[in-house]
């Protein structure tokens, strides 16, 4: 019998936590390492690897992925750190608010043409 070795080990990252405090953040929301802790003895290695991934805007869903944890898990890890000053959580930036009325009517144009 294997055990609930890897829930156990889940449910201490979190310290038996399943949700994230403050500010709900979404999957697409970009996470950006923003500094390094003062006392690195205070993190564990999944802290560190966050703030390794995030030295570049991620999106939290690749976080999770790279970490290879649930994503519930993910978000209680990037909370924590979030409350810790030492990432951002921030909305992804929309490409363009609106599209300009010219450009709907040249796909229209291109539409009909087909």
């Amino acid at each position: 019998m294997d055990g609930p070795g890897p829930l156990i080990r889940l449910f201490g990252l979190t310290g038996g936590r399943a949700r994230p405090v403050g500010k709900p953040f979404e999957l697409v929301a970009i996470v950006t390492t923003i500094r390094m802790p003062a006392e690195p003895t205070e993190l564990i290695p999944e802290h560190w690897s966050v703030l390794k991934i995030c030295r570049k805007p991620t999106p939290v869903a690749d976080v999770a992925s790279q970490l290879k944890l649930p994503l519930n898990i993910t978000r209680v890890i990037l909370s924590d750190l979030r409350r810790e000053g030492l990432v951002a959580i921030e909305r992804p930036r929309p490409v363009a608010q609106s599209i300009d009325e010219r450009i709907y009517r040249e796909v229209l144009h291109g539409l009909r043409s087909l």
